[in-house]
């Protein structure tokens, strides 16, 4: 059974096939979406996640759901404890029904996500993020500084959470912390 001290934790992630076209579940404690950011900050981060070889994604922000209609974001003033709510009637997608999450794992998520309010955010992340992706020279303390988590973008938030659960979400080798919202968009999307 899983959440039970005898079902060890699944190292990565498993992706579930789901359908455009099913409805999606309600999201779960542990689950995290991206969704779709309008004004100035959109644009932004559209940007940003062009620099990265994105293109202009549809998708422009992540967040950890926590429960109780409560989710933690990274957003320009720190990561912060935010209501669902205020999303309501944007296009997201969920991860819910997309991986197999033992109870013990998103326990774990939500614990680190809320471990993480008040990390602050970094628009520095989106060009180092650039620099790699455009294999420009960077020196180690870029790499350095991406890989921490001492600030955090919304999606490197989102993926540290899950590393911290002990979930990889990608199984591609990237460097801890080397994820945009468009990569997490990639990972919901794919077939």
């Amino acid at each position: 059974m899983p959440g039970t001290p005898e079902t060890p934790p699944v190292p990565n992630a498993t992706a579930l096939p789901l359908s455009p076209l099913q409805p999606q579940p309600q999201p779960q404690p542990g689950d995290f979406a991206v969704v779709r950011m309008g004004g100035t900050a959109g644009r932004l981060i559209r940007f940003g996640q062009w620099l990265n070889g994105d293109g202009f994604a549809d998708f422009e922000h992540a967040f950890v759901y926590v429960g109780d209609g409560e989710i933690v974001e990274g957003e320009p003033g720190g990561a912060s404890l935010g209501d669902l709510a205020g999303y309501d009637g944007r296009p997201m997608l969920w991860s819910t029904g997309r991986f197999e999450l033992t109870e013990d794992q998103r326990e774990a998520v939500v614990t680190a996500a809320r471990g993480y309010l008040g990390t602050p955010y970094s628009v520095m992340d989106y060009f180092a993020l650039a620099t790699h992706h455009l294999h420009l020279p960077v020196s180690p303390l870029f790499k350095g500084y991406v890989m921490s988590s001492k600030h955090m973008i919304c999606s490197q938030l989102v993926d540290q959470c899950y590393r911290d659960a002990g979930v990889q979400l990608f199984s591609d080798h990237r460097w801890p912390g080397y994820v945009t919202p468009g990569d997490l968009t990639r990972l919901l999307t794919k077939g």
